[in-house]
């Protein structure tokens, strides 16, 4: 056992458990631990490093600017903000941005949104608009209030009682969420794509109900953008699949490319609840971050790296369909849509997960049994298949 994880025991909580090898340095899709072991990285840091380790526009940016600002606080402007925020808008055709640090806080703060939302269809009286309806499975993080929206025993155990006003409807069934909206219902929450519950996406036929639906009963509809956006599904963010906008959603992961951010974009309405004091963050929309951010959305474009997904994964996929085929005993699907892809496996697959590591591949597990593959935007084609021999042969073994 390496010094650093022994470190790692003495020192830190368990939470996480005991780390199975301590990482040194990466390159590109590669990483190698502190022996030297090669690896090539289909983690991502759990979809966080969209262009791979150390890309060089990246390390460019973030070094130049740690040379200049690293910090300011949100009491003054910084040049590296408004230009992510521009980028966004831009792109989305209108809106607001808010900036804070991880997913979790991107989250939260959609929650904050469905609660002035509700406050303003209620004439401004508060608390009686104020639930909000997530899906079955869904994993929105682990703070308190989104921890409230995770419904899954193993995020909410020791920790109730949770925040009230949590309602959960069937992801893809439309009929399930007509039900489960009601008079006191401000906004509903789902993730295009769920990520940590086994890469199971929204269908387009869905998502398109389900903003009739919301426009219909004048509930916010709030999309999770974490995991499955900034490319990961072949569009810049997932929703776009199904041709729709939600009323609002959060980003993070990828968007920094391996430095902690997190986001959220609104419509102009939903920014004009917000006024000087009703939200804030120390350390949200940090120069520092947000020059790893402008970097990330940079090379995206520069390199037509979402092209480039929506290209080259459908034929990584049928790869990876063949070995279900090969392989039905142990494999029984393809999950996920675009470079969030995985496999479901008949069985828990923690032990796989170590052999995939053991023979030099990086994955990540995920709820119903399903390995998930999340390769750099930039992956090459040799490596996506690199990938699948990887598989093929440890599961051969």
């Amino acid at each position: 056992m390496s010094q650093s994880i022994e470190l790692w025991k003495k020192n830190l909580l368990g939470n996480y458990g005991v780390p199975p090898v301590a990482f040194s340095r990466g390159s590109g899709s590669r990483v190698w631990d502190e022996t030297g072991t090669e690896y090539l990285d289909f983690a991502s840091g759990i979809a966080v490093l969209s262009l791979g380790h150390a890309h060089p526009h990246w390390l460019k940016r973030v070094c130049e600017q740690a040379g200049k600002l690293s910090h300011c606080s949100n009491l003054f402007a910084n040049e590296n903000a408004p230009l992510v925020a521009e980028r966004i808008n831009r792109h989305m055709g209108g809106g607001k941005m808010f900036f804070c640090n991880s997913g979790a806080e991107a989250n939260e703060c959609q929650l904050k949104i469905s609660r002035l939302w509700g406050r303003s269809r209620a004439g401004g009286e508060e608390g009686k608009i104020f639930k909000v309806v997530v899906c079955e499975n869904a994993f929105h993080g682990r703070l308190f209030g989104t921890m409230a929206a995770t419904p899954q025993e193993k995020i909410q155990n020791g920790f109730r009682p949770l925040l009230p006003g949590i309602s959960v409807a069937k992801l893809n069934d439309i009929e399930s969420f007509r039900a489960a909206i009601d008079e006191q219902t401000s906004a509903v929450l789902l993730e295009p794509v769920q990520g940590e519950s086994g890469l199971t996406p929204a269908t387009p036929e869905f998502l398109k109900a389900l903003r009739a639906l919301c426009d219909e009963r004048k509930v916010l509809l709030m999309c999770d953008e974490i995991q499955c956006g900034i490319g990961r599904t072949g569009k810049l963010f997932g929703f776009e699949h199904a041709g729709i906008v939600p009323d609002c959603f959060s980003m993070a992961k990828g968007l920094g490319g391996g430095f902690p951010i997190g986001a959220v974009w609104m419509r102009d309405e939903l920014a004009d609840l917000f006024h000087a004091g009703s939200h804030g963050t120390t350390f949200g929309g940090n120069p520092m971050a947000c020059a790893a951010a402008l970097a990330v959305l940079e090379t995206l474009d520069a390199e037509n790296l979402i092209r480039h997904v929506e290209e080259t994964a459908p034929a990584w996929r049928e790869q990876l369909a063949k070995l279900v085929e090969e392989f039905p005993t142990v494999l029984e699907e393809v999950r996920g849509i675009g470079f969030m892809s995985g496999l479901k496996f008949r069985e828990a697959p923690s032990a796989w997960i170590a052999k995939f590591r053991e023979a030099g591949l990086l994955t990540v597990g995920a709820g119903n049994n399903v390995i998930r593959l999340l390769p750099p935007l930039n992956a090459s084609v040799d490596e996506l298949n690199e990938s699948v021999a990887i598989l093929r042969k440890v599961l051969s073994a």
